[in-house]
């Protein structure tokens, strides 16, 4: 998300690095580089000069504080005014509280419109409400059957008609939601390539019949200035409650979330970041900055994790690991658990400081090696699982043959495992002190190292080892085996871990 605007903002931030202080003449070399980075992420012109001129105010005028570089004084400034410029959040949606509530769906055609009302039927479903999804897009040929689709995935109603007009269909899903009791109405209306009068004609019809709560404005992120001046036109024909973002999670700019709130008026109320259905974020101005910028997502990766992670299987897992019990199923549940949070780049985006290195881990290849590992734990039967110490010769072929790889792989995966299981026993047994001393070991032999590899796949050659090479090699393993012995001892005897904490007196 926003990849490209992170990257030349940290390179503009980079060049305040060098200064030992900052002066105007240097504030203001520095900041030419943000300038350039938010009009080439296709900002508005007005909305960067006027940005532009409030950071340089602030950063100029602002008392240095000998604690804190120059560079994070300016990021610091940055910051503030980006949640200024696409804030403050108005995440709420006010509900009817006798009869439906009537959201309306409007946007140009291949903004995501339709797809959009299923996450925001999910999302409100999360919240205890029934939605009803109102098939009145006529125009684009097998929108009705998308809409029906999805509603078949989420379990929530769809209502259509055949050889009716838009505003009818609206009425009538009325009367209908009234009748089953459902509490929220979706209407996902007709789009078109661009903005014409016919369109706006019938989406205030459907304003004016129909009568909605909320009208929210569907931006394709990717479409940058072009969506801030569509949102403006839609505003100006139906008074918009808000705008919900989609595809942020393609190459977008930035210059539409960065826009949309200073010129139109109207506030972003949902973003769309994938796109499963439930992909849709109530926005937050700060956690989109801070990503923008490089810091990560705190919240949006413990939420990530309390959805993926269930309650009851997290206490179960818990009480093995302090038993010090660990096998193959333990270890398969935590790679579901992982995946559900999403794909390793993701994740790595989500945390601070990480989210340079996520490009260089080859996100793709990261996921397919994690997975591979949980395509040769599926291949084993219940009891392999359970004691990998019965996988022979002959087992570890089937097994390799059942998950596609070498069977190298899964003799890989099982000796990384048994180490995996020793060090979980070994902590169990240790004191709170020792399990410091421990992870810190295992931080400095780059156990936490996010770039390294679970297992290499195996890679020809081209030919044999003669058995002098042979030879070398085994005395080199069995080197760094000896070494790792050593600094296992000295971490027992406290030698290279951190000095004991004192008493209090």
């Amino acid at each position: 998300m926003f990849d490209d605007i992170q990257k030349r903002l940290s390179s503009a931030f980079s060049r305040f690095r060098a200064r030992g202080i900052l002066t105007e003449a240097n504030i203001k070399e520095g900041l030419r580089e943000v300038r350039t980075a938010l009009l080439e992420a296709d900002v508005n012109y007005n909305v960067v000069q006027e940005f532009m001129q409030r950071v340089q105010e602030k950063a100029v005028g602002a008392q240095l504080i000998k604690a804190v570089r120059p560079e994070q004084q300016i990021v610091k400034i940055v910051h503030d005014e980006l949640v200024e410029l696409m804030g403050p959040a108005d995440p709420t949606v006010r509900f009817e509280k006798t009869g439906p509530t009537v959201l309306m769906l409007c946007g140009l055609q291949g903004s995501g419109k339709t797809t959009t009302c299923g996450k925001l039927a999910r999302l409100l479903m999360t919240m205890g409400r029934k939605p009803l999804l109102v098939a009145a897009d006529l125009q684009r040929p097998a929108a009705v059957e998308q809409l029906k689709v999805i509603g078949q995935q989420l379990q929530v109603p769809v209502y259509s008609e055949e050889n009716s007009n838009p505003v009818k269909v609206c009425q009538d899903a009325l009367i209908e939601a009234n009748r089953q009791g459902r509490d929220t109405l979706i209407l996902d209306t007709a789009g078109r390539l661009h903005i014409d009068e016919e369109l706006m004609q019938e989406l205030q019809q459907i304003e004016k019949k129909v009568r909605p709560h909320h009208i929210y404005f569907v931006c394709d992120a990717l479409t940058g200035q072009d969506a801030v001046a569509s949102a403006g036109a839609f505003n100006e024909a139906l008074e918009l409650d808000g705008v919900i973002l989609t595809k942020l999670d393609g190459d977008a700019r930035g210059g539409a979330a960065l826009s949309v709130r200073r010129v139109t008026g109207v506030p972003i109320k949902f973003i769309g970041v994938g796109e499963k259905l439930d992909k849709l974020q109530v926005f937050d101005p700060e956690r989109l900055v801070g990503q923008m910028l490089g810091m990560g997502d705190i919240v949006g990766l413990v939420e990530a994790a309390q959805a993926a992670v269930d309650a009851e299987e997290a206490r179960r897992q818990q009480e093995k690991l302090q038993q010090g019990k660990f096998d193959l199923n333990d270890f398969r549940q935590q790679i579901v658990q992982m995946k559900r949070m999403g794909s390793v780049k993701e994740l790595m985006g989500k945390i601070p400081g990480l989210r340079p290195l996520a490009p260089g881990l080859a996100g793709v290849a990261a996921d397919a090696e994690v997975r591979r590992i949980q395509g040769i734990i599926d291949s084993m039967t219940p009891e392999e699982r359970r004691n990998p110490h019965l996988i022979d010769i002959p087992r570890r072929r089937r097994i390799a043959a059942g998950a596609g790889v070498d069977p190298a792989d899964v003799s890989s995966l099982v000796k990384q495992f048994d180490a995996m299981a020793a060090f979980v026993k070994q902590m169990s047994q240790m004191s709170m002190l020792d399990k410091i001393r421990a992870m810190t070991g295992l931080g400095r032999a780059g156990a936490f190292n996010p770039g390294a590899k679970l297992f290499a796949p195996k890679v020809g050659t081209g030919k044999r080892l003669s058995p002098k090479e042979r030879e070398k090699l085994r005395k080199q393993r069995e080197k760094e085996e000896r070494r790792l012995r050593r600094e296992q001892r000295n971490q027992r005897r406290g030698g290279d871990g951190p000095s004991p904490i004192p008493r209090p007196r």
